[in-house]
């Protein structure tokens, strides 16, 4: 086994343990470790919200999540050779739930969950016509989920980090705080808000000196959205197998992740849309020197896809247009025409008997592939979302029987903010 350079003892909070993490992104903060390129480390990675989120038949807990917290990441970790302007070179050797953890009361033990955020604590890509809080557990099965709150299906997940990314330089940082403040501004009172500027509330910082720690608390980037240098990509293809090329801005790149899931649909649709779990994640670092420049990728990363997806042979797909559920036409929006695909989805499993909150909690965490099927067709671009049809037990294809009614069973927790 490759040696354990970020270990997480279950029986401690995040802030507890023997090397401690970060929640928010600054040049300042430390590297916990150094690693040598060429040698394969592994890393243990909390959930993101630390065993707020637990195993029951309640969504009391999604409703009140504490969104100040997250995410809870492992690093960052220094790359022995990297400077501004090279490329990291990331190979994702294998990804898994809490080693030899089959229970207990964290996410990655043998279980997992996927919530709805309520529109007033973090909403989603729905939060219009899903307003309120609901949550589903998974159990795994090996690499199998099912869950008591969706019943009827089981899948393999396809485990991936929901981020990863080099540290931002303080120029970068600063590219960050202005451009998102500058679109707060437009509208400051949305519900959800348009962007999350810094936050000193529940920072955690790392190794930063308690002399330094209200300054880069009061500039330090929140980690919610993916920016220049990677971050919550949310990109269900990261997984066992992908070799990733990132960026680096400051000298030993300073990489951090963390957010596995052990499945996810195209989209993460309901924000908490994984199967949110903690694990462990093998790695191996290399360093290309100014590749950055030789290549053209100063502001994104790029990627090789892993190998283990599973393999589906039949699916069930759903379009969408550019034109909102109360017919006023937009030009070209593709975010609108998968909404208007998902919801189409959504809409024909409630014709099995599913509610449609189950059948939004399925698209999160099932690998559904979502793809942008029309973009130069004005005014209306399409969206599509592909559903395995073997993820179900029964045939959910249309018939001239019609549809197979499944029992709902007791559903899925709901929470509102009333």
């Amino acid at each position: 086994m490759p040696e354990v350079i970020f270990p997480l003892d279950s029986s401690k909070k995040f802030e507890d343990q023997e090397k401690v993490g970060h929640n928010r992104y600054h040049p300042e903060i430390p590297p916990v470790a150094t690693v040598k390129q060429g040698v394969s480390v592994r890393i243990d990675c909390r959930e993101w919200f630390d065993g707020a989120i637990v195993n029951d038949d309640s969504a009391e807990d999604i409703l009140n999540a504490p969104l100040l917290t997250v995410h809870k990441l492992s690093g960052p970790f220094a790359i022995e050779g990297a400077q501004p302007g090279d490329l990291l070179v990331v190979d994702i050797l294998d990804v898994g739930p809490i080693p030899q953890e089959d229970s207990g009361p964290l996410a990655g033990q043998g279980w997992g969950y996927t919530g709805i955020f309520a529109k007033t604590n973090g909403g989603g890509f729905l939060t219009e016509q899903f307003p309120d809080a609901y949550k589903a557990i998974w159990d795994f099965t090996g690499q199998k989920a099912t869950s008591r709150h969706v019943p009827n299906v089981s899948f393999n997940g396809i485990i991936h980090p929901g981020l990863m990314g080099t540290a931002p330089s303080a120029e970068l940082l600063a590219k960050w705080n202005k451009r998102e403040g500058d679109l707060i501004a437009t509208d400051p009172d949305r519900v959800p808000p348009l962007a999350l500027p810094p936050e000193p509330q529940s920072a955690l910082l790392g190794g930063v000196p308690e002399s330094d720690f209200d300054r880069v608390a009061g500039e330090a980037a929140r980690t919610a959205p993916p920016r220049e240098n990677g971050g919550n990509q949310d990109i269900k293809n990261l997984t066992k197998g992908s070799r990733v090329f990132y960026p680096v801005f400051v000298d030993g790149g300073n990489f951090s992740l963390g957010d596995l899931h052990f499945s996810q649909g195209d989209g993460e649709i309901t924000f908490c849309g994984a199967i949110e779990m903690g694990g462990f994640i093998d790695l191996r670092f290399e360093v290309i020197k100014g590749g950055m420049d030789t290549y053209g990728v100063s502001e994104n990363a790029i990627f090789m896809p892993g190998t283990v997806d599973p393999q589906f042979s039949e699916w069930l797909a759903f379009s969408g247009t550019s034109v909102t559920l109360d017919g006023r036409q937009h030009y070209l929006d593709s975010h609108l025409s998968y909404q208007r695909a998902c919801l189409h989805a959504i809409d024909y499993l409630t014709k099995f008997g599913y509610s449609p909150e189950q059948a939004y909690l399925l698209l999160g965490a099932a690998p559904i592939e979502g793809r942008l099927s029309g973009v130069v067709d004005i005014p209306n671009s399409c969206s599509t979302v592909y559903l395995p049809t073997s993820i179900f037990d029964f045939d959910v294809r249309p018939s001239a029987s019609g549809p197979f009614q499944i029992d709902p069973g007791i559903g899925a927790p709901s929470a509102s903010a009333g």
